[in-house]
């Protein structure tokens, strides 16, 4: 049901996704992986637009929110079908899906950012090399005291 979807770049549905995110944070504290109390959740793909953001608003206490942002298609386009190649993930071969995803992103993602507000959202430069991202992510994480 998920590469339905992702291989035409298109979201999940909210309800499985909701689903299957509450199932694994389950999984992972019955197994040890997660001590809610103790450990900082980093979340990577969830929210994904405003809906699942309200839907998670009573279970997270989300102390930040980086938004990795590019204005250089072509630098995107080039990283994306680099992971294709990576991580053996065809449909961010395909710059048809690629321009999909990014046009979904606008209409569902982007809004997630106003949901969480100024306070919370950092913005991260990710045409740097990922060396990069990952310093200016970690300072701002001691930063803000996470």
């Amino acid at each position: 049901m998920f590469i339905e979807y992702t291989s035409r770049g298109q979201l999940v549905p909210d309800e499985p996704t909701g689903r299957l995110w509450r199932q694994f944070i389950k999984n992972s504290e019955r197994s040890g992986r997660f001590h809610p109390k103790e450990d900082t959740l980093v979340l990577d793909g969830i929210p994904r637009n405003l809906h699942q953001a309200q839907m998670l608003d009573n279970t997270l206490d989300v102390k930040a929110v980086f938004y990795l942002h590019c204005t250089n298609f072509k630098h995107l386009v080039q990283r994306l079908q680099r992971r294709a190649l990576k991580e053996n993930r065809l449909d961010d071969a395909n710059l048809d899906v690629i321009r999909q995803r990014l046009k979904v992103y606008e209409q569902e993602t982007k809004p997630v950012l106003n949901f969480y507000g100024e306070k919370l959202v950092h913005r991260i430069n990710s045409t740097q090399s990922p060396t990069r991202v990952l310093c200016d992510i970690l300072r701002r994480v001691e930063k803000a005291g996470i």
